[in-house]
């Protein structure tokens, strides 16, 4: 009897199975529009389930993951690249550059001009401690 309650105890829940999908799914598909209806059909579930399933796992929803991962991948390009804020914007799936900067300060507390900002001003500063 312990060794099957150990067994089961190592599972993971269909809704850590699903969650899991839905992050993969949205880490390939980061750059285009977020459609539930897309993403659910590519997992084979219905969309009200993944929405719950997936809320309840991670205690986000898709959509705030989806942000969340275009503006990892944004700060990427922002710290090292020379590249626009719009740019950026465009090559992380965003269509304008404002609504770039709306989400990325939701999502990381600062503007992409002020996270370039203070990331190359950390890099001057451990430059110069480490000079010395």
């Amino acid at each position: 009897m312990e060794t099957g309650e150990r067994e089961l105890s190592g599972k993971e829940t269909s809704g850590q199975v699903l969650s899991r999908g839905v992050i993969e799914y949205l880490e390939v598909h980061s750059t285009e529009k977020f459609s539930l209806e897309a993403l659910s059909g590519a997992l084979f579930v219905n969309g009200n389930y993944l929405l719950r399933a997936f809320k309840r796992c991670t205690g986000m929803t898709p959509l705030a993951c989806h942000h969340q991962i275009r503006c990892r991948k944004a700060r990427e390009l922002l710290a090292g690249t020379d590249l626009s804020i719009s740019e950026i914007g465009e090559k992380v799936g965003f269509v304008s550059s404002s609504h770039f900067s709306h989400i990325f300060r939701k999502t990381e507390g600062c503007t992409p001009t002020e996270y370039r900002r203070n990331y190359r001003r950390l890099q001057q500063n451990d430059c110069q401690g480490n000079a010395g």
